[in-house]
């Protein structure tokens, strides 16, 4: 199968600490690295990482607060100073354009590149990106300021042809692209030689759904459902729910019943408040809900 992986950059909230990073995630998929979020000190984050500035593909920002975008502008100049020659693309919110010009303006007047932005409407869910193998997908969240949520998804592949069979019947290969998407073969005497003789099942398509800074929001469960891997903010615990109630986010139970409701395969708890200096307290909350949780955390890569 090919490559899809989640690297966490940072998942600390909007209070800078000495434990988390401010939110920024590298999807690495179908041979594309796309970044999610870009917080302050992302790009020292994604050098650490050796990823590589040169396999950066697409920008994905999920709202406008400083914790998630404060680090574009740095990141930006930066692929200018190493030579960039291809266009950035940056997907976001309006007014993510209204505060990127200014900075582009004044700081990369005469950059290698163009950095263009794509803007999308945070209340609808809609294709933003997409090619052959893949598709990102806007997720509407609840948050102070417009927010939404991306789903990464792969397309359903062509089925995989079996060698010896294709041999067999000796195939021709201007046939083989109609057989791979499940067409019958028919002989040059006239027999139909089933599809399911001749290919074997293509590999279930993956997604990962990343949503950051959101209240408790049911409505997302359709667009997720049965996604593999969730990431879902927990700023807080149950017992500052009143908190996350007033500020636009969740407790990591939310988070939890959330994962439950959407049958997701694996939830990753990120957006932690700098109020605790012991993560697993949330992670203990999540698991009474939804057992196959785990905690975010700088440098951690989960594959899909």
């Amino acid at each position: 199968m090919k490559q899809f992986d989640v690297n966490i950059l940072g998942c600390g909230s909007a209070l800078p600490t000495l434990q988390h990073n401010p939110s920024c995630q590298v999807v690495e998929m179908c041979e594309k690295v796309f970044m999610v979020d870009c917080g302050e000190g992302s790009q020292l984050q994604y050098r650490k990482s050796k990823l590589g500035f040169g396999k950066l593909n697409q920008i994905f920002v999920s709202h406008t607060h400083g914790d998630h975008c404060f680090g574009l502008i740095g990141l930006i100049s930066t692929l200018g100073l190493l030579g960039r020659t291809g266009d950035l693309v940056i997907h976001g919110v309006p007014d993510l354009e209204l505060i990127l010009k200014p900075q582009l303006d004044y700081f990369c007047k005469d950059m290698s590149y163009k950095v263009l932005t794509n803007t999308f409407d945070p209340k609808k869910s809609e294709v933003v990106y997409e090619n052959r193998s893949m598709k990102v997908t806007t997720i509407p969240l609840e948050h102070r300021v417009p927010c939404a949520g991306f789903l990464f998804q792969e397309k359903q592949a062509d089925r995989h042809l079996i060698r010896e069979k294709i041999d067999f019947y000796d195939v021709p290969v201007k046939e083989r692209v109609n057989i791979k998407q499940g067409a019958d073969f028919v002989t040059n005497e006239g027999k139909i030689i089933p599809n399911s003789q001749l290919t074997r099942p293509a590999d279930t398509p993956r997604s990962y759904a990343y949503c950051a800074d959101t209240a408790y929001k049911e409505d997302i469960v359709d667009i997720i459902e049965g996604v593999d891997l969730l990431y879902h903010e927990a700023t807080f615990t149950e017992s500052d729910i009143s908190r996350a109630k007033k500020t636009g986010h969740s407790t990591a139970r939310q988070a939890a019943m959330i994962a439950k409701q959407a049958n997701a395969k694996k939830l990753i708890l990120g957006h932690f408040s700098s109020r605790y200096t012991d993560n697993t307290v949330l992670l203990k909350e999540a698991q009474t809900v939804f057992p196959n949780t785990i905690l975010a955390n700088e440098g951690l890569c989960e594959s899909l």
